[in-house]
């Protein structure tokens, strides 16, 4: 994909503990086809729920102008997320946008609406795609994500396109619970040993304020590697890039096969992390687990300054500490620090 814009260069951006931005997060909706528990739970974001008119989300040329301002910072890698991104009318127009830039282009999707999109997306600009699936059995899927089990097929066969595209290695990211989906440690090992594929799994995190996480819900990382390697040989693999935050690792006969870790909770890695992220409204968070966001949207629908934005997110990012899972790992009981924080499916995880 040939890169249409220059830009100066600049000093790398660094905030209070030498992080790079390195990584943007880009929510491009609310909504979502799921009703996840640790999400969007159904008794929450029900019927009468208000989501965010269009006209409260950001235009596609605004993002760009975002991403536009923020390349000659440092930025590498945009994630476009949601809750569910193809949810997003004509997402192929804004990844064909963002492709002039030099940065690579990722998707986090739960795989319902890819199939048959794969080859448009690819050839739009996409480079990457990651899977949101925690369990191949139909009834603890539906019972996690308020969706028939019947459509888990349909996410299968979205998995397979995407290998075939070539988009990239392609990730399949799981949470694992304690006494919810730990049968399908197995069951997605199965599924997926023989494919080039990454598979991930991700501690329970204490993301949004109506998931109900407990401490005592987690499955740390190490349990489940303890219990993989009585089957598998695992081979560690070097963090390709600063602020990985999975830690990988190759099996034996894999094939291309790998199994990531993402231990937020029992391992926090904010002390390497590189990611702001946007809101579906249009505001820039500089954690995960933060509070109040900047509200860029104001800012670019007000067009006084072009480089109004690229100036605000270089000051907020020069002066940002946030290291919020460090902190509730440093208290006497682990989990039990609980802040306020934006929901989940506003921010893409």
């Amino acid at each position: 994909m040939q890169r249409l814009f220059s830009y100066p260069v600049m000093e790398e951006l660094s905030d209070q503990m030498g992080r790079p931005l390195h990584d943007l997060r880009i929510s491009v909706t609310d909504r979502c086809n799921m009703r996840c528990d640790y999400c969007m739970p159904a008794e929450v974001f029900d019927a009468n729920h208000q989501f965010m008119h269009r006209n409260e989300l950001l235009t596609f040329e605004e993002i760009n102008s975002v991403v536009e301002s923020l390349v000659p910072l440092g930025i590498k890698k945009i994630r476009l997320t949601g809750g569910e991104p193809l949810l997003r009318r004509d997402i192929e127009n804004l990844i064909q946008m963002l492709s002039k830039h030099p940065v690579e282009i990722a998707m986090t999707t739960n795989g319902l609406l890819f199939r048959g999109r794969g080859k448009k997306l690819q050839n739009a600009g996409l480079n990457r795609v990651t899977f949101s699936l925690d369990s191949l059995d139909p009834i603890v899927f539906e019972k996690i994500t308020g969706t028939s089990g019947e459509r888990l097929q349909s996410i299968l066969d979205s998995i397979d396109e995407a290998i075939e595209c070539g988009l990239g290695q392609v990730r399949i990211n799981s949470v694992i619970r304690r006494g919810v989906n730990e049968q399908d440690i197995d069951r997605l090992i199965e599924q997926f040993a023989h494919l080039p594929v990454s598979l991930r799994f991700i501690e329970f995190m204490d993301v949004g304020n109506h998931n109900g996480w407990r401490y005592n819900d987690v499955i740390p990382s190490s349990e489940i590697r303890a219990y993989l390697r009585k089957s598998f040989n695992l081979t560690p693999i070097n963090s390709t890039q600063r602020g990985e935050v999975a830690r990988r690792w190759s099996v034996e006969g894999g094939n291309g096969f790998e199994i990531g870790f993402i231990s937020s909770v029992t391992q926090p890695f904010c002390g390497d992390c590189t990611r702001a992220r946007i809101s579906a409204e249009g505001k820039l968070y500089t954690c995960l687990f933060t509070t109040n966001g900047t509200d860029l949207k104001s800012i670019l629908r007000n067009k006084t300054n072009e480089n109004d934005v690229q100036n605000i997110i270089s000051e907020i990012w020069s002066m940002r500490n946030d290291r919020y899972s460090e902190i509730r790992n440093k208290s006497p009981k682990p989990g039990t620090i609980s802040l306020p924080k934006i929901e989940m499916s506003y921010i893409g995880g």
